[in-house]
């Protein structure tokens, strides 16, 4: 698998992207969702990967940057030809790596509680995220939890 920096012009990535914004509309009102557009992923402060295998993608992620001790992951997905393959956990280490390299104290996520969210939630975990307080300008809402990793 090679992980590398996406521009967010092919289009299998902006399809995969599409259905993930879709996923996530489906699961919270407005107010509360917090995954970000095609032109909201391309904004200086955030970094976007793309994962491929045979010029086959199989998934993305990204790490925005709140502040020069802070990055939060954002956007990950996994194709649905590819899961449970561990594209997600390469992506979030990978990310992780990243953060570390920028020099951040801390990694942070916002993703839902619900069931649907479940293999998500416990792969953050395996990774050692814990679940914290709102962060940056994130409001708590029954649509929402919140995890970080100490770096």
């Amino acid at each position: 698998m090679e992980i590398k920096v996406d521009n967010l012009t092919n289009s299998s990535v902006i399809q995969l992207l599409g259905e993930h914004l879709k996923s996530m509309s489906q699961q919270s009102p407005p107010e509360s969702k917090y995954a970000l557009d095609l032109e909201g992923l391309k904004k200086p402060d955030i970094t976007f990967w793309s994962a491929w295998e045979n010029h086959e993608l199989l998934g993305f992620g990204a790490l925005h940057e709140i502040d020069s001790q802070h990055g939060e992951l954002k956007s990950l997905k996994t194709s649905p030809a590819h899961l449970k393959k561990g594209v997600a956990a390469k992506m979030v280490d990978h990310i992780i790596t990243e953060a570390k390299t920028r020099g951040y104290k801390r990694i942070s996520l916002e993703t839902g509680p619900m069931e649907i969210f479940g293999p998500a939630i416990n792969l953050y975990k395996k990774f050692g995220f814990e679940y914290c307080e709102p962060f940056a300008n994130y409001k708590k809402s029954d649509f929402n939890v919140f995890m970080t990793l100490k770096l």
